[in-house]
Formats: structure tokens, C-alpha cells, sequence
């Protein structure tokens, strides 16, 4: 099938494109959902979210099916076109390659005609503002009113607005604004209160020899901000006016908005400071960050009825804040032609002491030409001096290094149009409260990593060593300060291989001893030491005790438990190293280290903490682990045999889970790190921690993460033997046979089921023996002897009975019908299965209940008895739904479209048929490819989806 090159139109109403034709209107919804997906296009963006803005925060019942629906449409719309529209787990992706929408263009031109006015090139400034300009149509995203839309869409008619003016500024400088008159009056009559536009209407009327109306247009301005505003034309309007008046020539450069005006100038022209530092000689990547940088609102128009703006960077240790703000501030540097301060504040420094703000003030007092007889010497006259000097003028402050809001407060100038810039390894949320415009710095990624690598090592020796080189970027995390002082050990040695390098960095233990530095500045250790020093004892204790924890990532009752505290008083100090970015919190409520942090945390725990007290701290974080699981696993399999777990310890705040959805979404959550925990457990010596959280994974795992089941079961076996618990080493064995049968591991599965049934004869276990003789049936189904698994499952079934074990009868009782079904004896599987029905809701056994009904849905439906199949299978689907086990809902689905297709009721096929594949397509499952050929078959007017 041919490409279609697709182009987003959003300057104006917006459209879609595709082969240069505006494609049929989408209805409302759908439009709306392909405009939110594209704010965030090549990110994955949460259902949630998308219900959240198409429906303002009121959505219909259904509102993920329709939404499912809405997707599916627009892909069949884009499936002409270079671009696609991908599920994702909670979730939908728009992919699009570059330069697809044209406020991206738009974007890019305004950026490359600002460039170009700071290097002097007029006619290259105008020329890329014009055709930035062309394609806009009306107001950005007209028509679309959901909220994050409008956001955007001021953000980029604002951004209009501002090129426009500066694009007319440059043509009237160059001499080639000819037609600006007609253009300026309609931004006049369009944007009254913004003075910008009659300061140029004034000058191009006066340049073209019309001064009483360039007068006349400064007496309309005047008399409008007088009527709506009760101020008077900014100073730069006035110095205009008086030129005007007077006949004096204009300067062939305009003054800048924010200028102050020769007359008012008292005195000795004052300094102009030019503070700031060197650039950083390997500054890479930062693309994005240094774009939305330059989307903060201009330093233009009248400065004394502007505020002024506020951004503040933050970021961990390392992670090249100050980098990011100096690259920025000289690239901006020329906007601010009062001048640039700079400050290191030295929040976190070795000396351990941030500069007060009254040093600050009087260094820039002083460079500000204040002589320093005239320096008042208290903070709050320091602080009223430096405003009054920056009234008028724009001037550039950065701010480096800050520790806290007290420490910022009383340097940031007053209204005025000067622009503020600060960084922190602290969140600063109380400097954010109030209007600062917050930027958090992630790591790098490969790309940028690699890059800022090769900046300083030739890329032939990256080349001839790719594999080093990975892991060399693996091993630094994405951390500017660890990739740079990595790339300055191989820039040292250009004879040593990468791969030495990359095998110093490759181990764990020893990655910060190939990381430290003489340099204070620039070693690893030092550097995160000052953000460690900075904290609460509490917090700095609770720090390094999370570098015991094994996983990616944890909630906080996770780590209240590894402290010991309680989980309010754990949420506080968790707060308090997230501000210090010590800690990220990738969603609300779970916390995660930078991999270098963790190692970093984990060695001051080594240092710090006696074993004593680490031992305790593991032991009560396997206790949460362990009991939460627990609780987890007896929500979703409630009848299964329980465990006898020893009491949780003193500190320990399991998470408590009241239905089988709660479980999964728990598991789901926590998956990786009880993986982690297992094999974490046996190697601190706590065996029975480890066999026993590996038993709690068997039901939720047992759906789709079977290999990762095998190998955690492995490790829980081995915790039995060297127990010598000879029950629990059956029970394992017993699981682990199961688990291998069903990644289809026949011969491994028999090993294991013979073995636990050897230990269940020896220990006179008769439910033991009769789970591992129904264990022995599944595996001859899968060598094709029925027969031979009818009688292992009467076996067990006969022991089951002999001790009265009900829940173990029922679902051996549904694996013989099933089994007779596959013999062809539907008769007999039904009795067997209604037999297994009437048990499992007697014991409550839902899940079993729900397996129960496909087996006789799938009986009856062979039998030719439809409506009953169709019931059963409906009355397992809901069981499967309401139970969160989306995997068998699918397999139940798919069946109940087969028997709706036998009965030629194809639009109840369709439906059944498409809910299993949306299914299998948000599992990633292989079976979707069936699904979908399915669907494929039925006749075209059939497979739409519905209204």
C-alpha cells in the first residue's frame, strides 16, 4: 500500500491533509481526541486524560468503550497516511514524523527570524517571519474549545501576535515595510490596549511623511488607555511622540520596548553588567527544553505595566541545570540589552553556607553603578534600591544554585520587563505557587548521552567500540556530570580501550570510585553529598535506608515500612528528598532513584548504618512485601490452600486489598520489584520470605508472566531445600510443574510433578497427592492422552473426596468435562461440568465459577443448543470482568463471536469478536492475528465499528 504524506493544519481551524486534499470532516468527538493526541504526539497519552478533556470531566458510563471506538476511526482515516495512531497500555499513542504540523513550522520559522534579528539580518528575520505567518487561517485550533486545546492554542496565537510585530518592526528597520500603514491599523483596531502596534503605526505614518496623523494616532492611544485603563502611553510611546512633535529625525533603530528613554535618565548613564559566566564548552541535546525556554513571553512592550517572568529549572545533582541556564542566557542575551546579572547563591556548595541576599544585592547594586557609598546597608532598602534601578529596563537575572524561596524573594525585580532565571536541585513549589514558570530537568537520553560523549571522544573510538560505548551510556544513567567526567577519563587516555572504561562503570560497587574526581566540583560523590548534607536526620536516614530497596521503584507504604514509621510521617520526609531531587516521583505516591543516586544511597547505608539495623530494615520491608502479596493473592484465588505466615514486624504497613480487581491492579503495579524481592530475600538468608512471596505470584502470574513465574518459583525451591521443608519443597515443585506445562515444557514438568508427588506419598498427603495427580492429567493432555488424564483427574478427584476438600473436587470435576469435551463426549463434560458449577458456588470459587461456564458454554455450543452456549459464555465474561482476569474475558469473547457467526447473527459477532481483540491488542497477545482475520471475513458492511 502507497504512503500518503499527511499534514496537520491546526493555524486556523483545524484540518487534516493527506496527499495535499483537506480530508471529509471528522464528527466533533473524533476530531477533538485527534487534536489531543497530537499536543502530545509520539508520547503516550493516558485514557484517562483523553475521557477527562473530551468529556470535561463528566463522561458518559461508556466513556472507554467510545473513546475505543473514536480510535478506532481515526485510524481507519490514517491508514492512507504516514502516520498511526498506537494502543498502548492505558493508553494511545499518534505517531507522526516530522514537520507534519504547521505550528511546528510556524515555530521553527519564529525562532529562525528571531536568530537572525539578533545577528542584524533584517531581511532574513522578516523573510522567515512571513512565511511563518503565511499559513495561518484564523485563531490556532478555531472551533475546538476542550481545555488543554485553548491552552495551546493562546499560547500560539500569542506567539502570532509577537512575530507579527516583530516581523513589521524589521521590515520598517530595513526599509522594505512599505505596506505596514494597512497592516498595523487592523492589528490597532484588533488589540486596542497593546501599545506595540501604534508605536509602529506612529513611525511608519511618520516616516512616510504623515506626521499629524502619526500625532493623531498617539492622541487615539493616549485617549484609549486613558478611558480603559487610566494610565498614560509607556515611556519609549512618549519619547516617540516628543520626536515626532519636535521633527527630529527617528534613529534608523527603533528604541526597544523595554529601553528606558534618554529622557529619563537622571545622572550618569548607569553601567551595563554582561555577568554571566562561560558558556559550557560540551553543551549537547536540551532541544526541547531550550524551545520552551524561548516560548517564555518576550521581553517587549511597555516594561513598567509588565511583570516580570519567572522560570525555574530543576533538577537532581549533575543533571546540567546551570548548564542549560548559561547556554540559554547567552542565546537570549542580546534580547536584554540593560544587561545580564548572574549570582551563584550556592545553595548546596562544600562550604555548606548559601550566600545570604543581602551579599547578592550589593554585588549587583554594584554592578549596576550604584556607588558603594550609596549602598544602604539592610536587606529590605538593598532589595528597594535594586527594583527602582531595574524599573524600565530589561535586564536578564540568573539565579544559580538557590536553596529556598527566602533565599530568591528579595532579588527579583519589581513589574518591570526584565526576565528572572533560576536553578535548584529543589522543587521551589512555593516560588512556582506564585506564577514562576517551573522547568523539571530528566536525564538525558541515548541520543543526547552519546552525543555529549562524542563532543569530547573521536567518534572513530565510539565507532570501533560500539558495545563499550553503551554501556559506558547505560552505566551514566543519562547524568551529564557522570557522561562528562567518563568522556574526560577516555579523552586522557586515548590508548586505553573504551571497554576498560565501560568495566570500571559496569560494576556497581565500585561505578562512584570510576566516577570521583579530585575536583570537588566535578566528582560524583561530592557532588550528591551536598544535597545529602542538606537534608533532615530523618530524611537523610530514611535515604539510605531506600538503598536497600531491590526494585525500580515503591510506594509509600513500602518505604514507611523499611523505615519504620509510620506511613504519614513517611510521606513528609518523602516529600522533602522528591523536593530535594534526591528522588523522582513517577506517579503520585510512587518513588524511584536516578540509578546512580540509588548506588550512592546504598553505600552511605553500608557506611552509616550498622548490619544490625539494615538486616531489621530488609526484614520489615520483605514483611510488607510478603503480607501484602499475601492479601493480594487471597483476593484473587480465595479458596485456594492458605499459607501460615509468621507475624508482620513492628513498623510494617501492608497495603490491604478488599476485591480480585484491587489485587491485579496491585500486582500490576508492583510486578518487577516482587520479582526483585524474591531473589533479594534468599540473598539475605531470609528463606522463607523468599519461597513464601514466591508462592503469593502464582495466580496473578500464572496469566502472562509465566517465565518470570518459573524463575522466581526456582529460587523459592532452592530457599526449601536448604530449610529442609519438605512440605513446602512439594507445594513449589507441585506450582512449578504447572507453570512448565503451560509454556509447553512437557519433560521439565514432569520432573517437577513427579517429584512432588514422591514427597506428597512420603509425607501420607492425600490433597497434596491429588493436586499433583490433577497436575499429571493436564500434562497428558498436552502429549494428546486424553484418556490417560481422565483417569490421573478420577484419581485425584477420588482423594479430594476423601477428605472432604470441595474446592480442589470442583476444579478437578471441570477439568474432567473439559477433558471428555476433547474426547468428544459432550454428554459426559456436561455432567462433569454442571457437577464442578454446582460445588464452585457452594465454595464461592468465582474465578472457578467463570472457568466453569466457558466449559459449558464451549460443551452446548457443540452440541448445537446455541442459546445456552451464548448464556453460559456471557455469565463467564462477567464473572472475568468484574474479576479484572481481561485475558480469559477475551478467550470467552472470542468463543461467544463464534457461536453468534453459527447462529448468522453477524452484528453480534462483530461486536464479540472486536472487544476480544481489543483485548488481545492491549495484552499484546498473539492471538489478536486470528482476531483480526476474523473480523477480515465478515462482510464489509459488517465490520464497522458501532455509532
Amino acid at each position: 500500500m502507497p504512503v500518503h504524506p499527511v499534514e496537520f493544519r491546526v493555524l486556523g481551524p483545524f484540518e487534516l491533509q493527506i496527499s495535499d486534499e483537506p480530508v471529509r470532516p471528522l464528527a466533533a468527538k473524533p476530531q477533538t481526541l485527534l487534536a489531543l493526541l497530537l499536543l502530545k504526539a509520539n508520547s503516550s497519552v493516558e485514557s484517562d486524560w483523553l475521557i477527562d478533556q473530551l468529556w470535561a470531566g463528566e463522561p458518559p458510563a461508556q466513556a472507554a468503550t467510545t473513546l475505543r471506538s473514536y480510535a478506532y476511526q481515526l485510524r481507519r482515516r490514517l491508514d492512507r497516511g504516514d502516520v498511526a495512531i498506537r494502543g498502548r497500555k492505558g493508553g494511545y499513542t499518534l505517531e507522526v514524523p516530522d514537520g507534519v504540523v504547521d505550528a511546528d513550522r510556524f515555530e521553527d520559522l519564529a525562532s529562525r527570524g528571531r536568530r537572525a534579528l539578533q545577528d542584524g539580518d533584517l531581511a532574513a528575520a522578516a523573510g522567515a517571519y512571513r512565511e511563518g505567518l503565511a499559513p495561518w487561517r484564523g485563531a490556532a485550533f478555531a472551533g475546538l474549545e476542550v481545555a488543554a486545546i485553548r491552552s495551546r492554542a493562546r499560547a500560539l496565537d500569542e506567539l502570532r501576535f509577537a512575530v507579527l510585530e516583530e516581523c513589521i518592526g524589521a521590515e520598517l528597520e530595513s526599509g522594505t515595510g512599505s505596506g505596514a500603514i494597512a497592516e498595523l491599523e487592523s492589528l490597532v483596531t484588533e488589540h486596542p490596549l497593546r501599545e506595540g502596534p501604534w508605536r509602529l503605526l506612529m513611525l511608519s505614518l511618520y516616516r512616510a511623511g504623515r506626521q499629524g496623523e502619526a500625532l493623531e494616532t498617539y492622541r487615539r492611544l493616549h485617549r484609549i488607555l486613558d478611558e480603559e485603563l487610566g494610565v498614560r502611553p509607556s515611556a519609549p510611546v512618549e519619547e516617540l511622540h516628543r520626536l515626532i512633535l519636535a521633527g527630529d529625525p527617528v534613529p534608523a533603530r527603533v528604541p526597544p520596548q523595554g529601553s528606558a528613554t534618554p529622557a529619563a535618565r537622571r545622572g550618569p548613564a548607569p553601567l551595563t553588567p554582561r555577568q554571566l559566566p562561560a558558556v559550557a564548552p560540551y553543551f549537547t541535546g536540551r532541544t526541547a527544553q531550550v524551545a520552551e525556554l524561548d516560548r517564555l513571553p518576550p521581553a517587549a512592550g511597555a516594561p513598567e505595566h509588565q511583570a516580570t517572568t519567572v522560570a525555574v529549572i530543576t533538577g537532581t545533582a549533575g543533571v546540567g541545570k546551570t548548564a542549560l541556564a548559561v547556554t540559554w542566557a547567552h542565546r537570549v542575551a542580546d534580547r536584554f540589552p540593560d544587561g545580564q546579572l548572574y549570582a551563584n547563591l550556592r545553595g548546596f556548595d562544600p562550604a555548606g553556607r548559601p550566600t545570604a541576599p543581602t551579599d547578592v544585592l550589593r554585588d549587583f547594586l554594584d554592578a549596576l553603578g550604584t556607588p558603594p557609598a550609596s549602598v544602604p546597608p539592610g536587606l529590605d532598602a538593598r532589595a528597594a534600591l535594586y527594583r527602582s534601578l531595574l524599573v524600565g529596563k530589561r535586564v536578564l537575572v540568573v539565579l544559580d544554585n538557590a536553596y529556598g524561596l527566602d533565599q530568591i524573594r528579595p532579588l527579583l525585580p519589581g513589574a518591570a520587563g526584565c526576565r528572572v532565571l533560576v536553578t535548584s536541585r529543589n522543587r521551589l513549589t512555593g516560588l512556582v505557587a506564585h506564577g514562576a514558570q517551573p522547568m523539571h530537568l530528566q536525564e538525558l537520553d541515548t541520543a543526547e548521552s552519546r552525543a555529549l560523549l562524542e563532543a569530547r571522544i573521536p567518534k572513530l573510538r565510539t565507532a570501533a567500540e560500539p558495545d563499550a560505548t553503551r554501556r559506558i551510556i547505560d552505566a551514566c544513567a543519562g547524568l551529564p556530570l557522570a557522561l562528562a567526567i567518563a568522556a574526560a577519563r577516555a579523552a586522557d587516555e586515548p590508548r586505553f580501550p573504551l571497554a576498560a572504561l565501560a568495566a570500571g562503570l559496569g560494576d556497581a560497587s565500585g561505578r562512584l570510585d570510576a566516577l570521583a574526581d579530585p575536583d570537588q566540583s566535578t566528582d560524583i560523590r561530592a557532588v550528591f553529598s551536598w544535597s545529602y548534607r542538606a537534608l533532615t536526620t530523618d530524611a537523610a536516614r530514611l535515604f539510605r535506608l531506600l538503598g536497600l530497596h531491590p526494585g525500580p521503584d515503591w510506594p509509600t507504604a513500602a518505604a514507611a515500612s523499611i523505615a519504620g514509621a509510620s506511613p504519614r510521617d513517611t510521606a513528609k520526609l518523602l516529600t522533602e528528598l522528591s523536593r530535594a531531587n534526591l528522588l523522582v516521583e513517577p506517579a503520585p505516591g510512587r518513588y524511584a532513584f536516578h540509578d546512580l543516586l540509588r548506588t550512592y544511597a546504598g553505600e552511605l547505608a553500608e557506611n552509616e548504618d550498622p548490619h544490625e539495623d539494615r538486616a531489621e530494615a530488609v526484614r520489615r520491608l520483605l514483611d510488607f512485601y510478603l503480607h501484602s502479596a499475601y492479601a493480594a493473592q487471597r483476593s484473587i484465588a480465595p479458596t485456594r490452600d492458605p499459607l501460615s505466615l509468621a507475624p508482620a514486624a513492628s513498623g510494617v504497613s501492608p497495603v490491604r486489598v478488599h476485591d480480585a480487581l484491587s489485587a491485579r491492579a496491585w500486582f500490576t503495579s508492583e510486578g518487577s520489584t516482587l520479582v526483585a524481592t524474591v531473589e533479594y530475600a534468599a540473598g539475605w538468608g531470609f528463606d522463607v520470605h523468599c519461597w513464601q512471596l514466591a508462592w503469593t505470584l502464582r495466580d496473578y502470574f500464572d496469566r502472562g508472566r509465566r517465565q518470570e513465574l518459573v524463575n522466581v518459583l526456582r529460587t523459592g525451591l532452592k530457599a526449601t531445600q536448604r530449610l529442609g521443608d519438605v512440605p513446602s519443597q512439594a507445594r513449589l515443585s507441585c506450582i512449578l510443574a504447572q507453570a512448565n506445562t503451560h509454556l509447553g515444557r512437557v519433560d521439565e514438568a514432569l520432573s517437577f510433578v513427579d517429584e512432588a508427588l514422591a514427597l506428597y506419598l512420603a509425607l501420607d498427603d492425600p490433597a497434596g497427592e491429588a493436586e499433583a495427580r490433577h497436575t499429571q492429567g493436564r500434562l497428558w493432555v498436552r502429549r494428546g492422552r486424553t484418556v490417560e488424564a481422565i483417569e490421573c483427574g478420577r484419581r485425584a478427584l477420588d482423594l479430594y473426596r476423601s477428605v472432604g476438600h470441595r474446592d480442589g473436587e470442583a476444579h478437578v470435576l471441570n477439568s474432567i468435562g473439559w477433558w471428555h469435551f476433547l474426547e468428544g463426549d459432550h454428554q459426559q463434560a456436561l455432567r462433569y461440568c454442571e457437577q464442578a458449577m454446582t460445588l464452585m458456588t457452594l465454595t464461592g470459587a468465582r474465578l472457578g465459577q467463570a472457568a466453569t461456564a466457558d466449559s459449558l458454554g464451549h460443551a452446548y455450543h457443540h452440541l448445537g443448543h446455541h442459546a445456552k452456549a451464548i448464556d453460559h459464555f456471557q455469565h463467564a465474561i462477567g464473572i472475568f470482568q468484574s474479576l479484572g482476569e481481561r485475558h480469559s474475558e477475551a478467550v470467552t469473547c472470542a468463543k461467544l463471536g463464534d457461536t453468534h457467526h453459527t447462529t448468522g447473527d453477524l452484528d453480534a459477532a462483530r461486536s464479540s469478536w472486536q472487544q476480544a481483540l481489543d483485548i488481545y491488542v492491549a495484552l499484546n497477545d498473539a492471538d489478536a492475528a486470528q482476531l483480526r482475520a476474523k473480523l477480515d471475513g465478515l462482510p464489509s458492511d459488517d465490520r464497522r465499528p458501532p455509532a
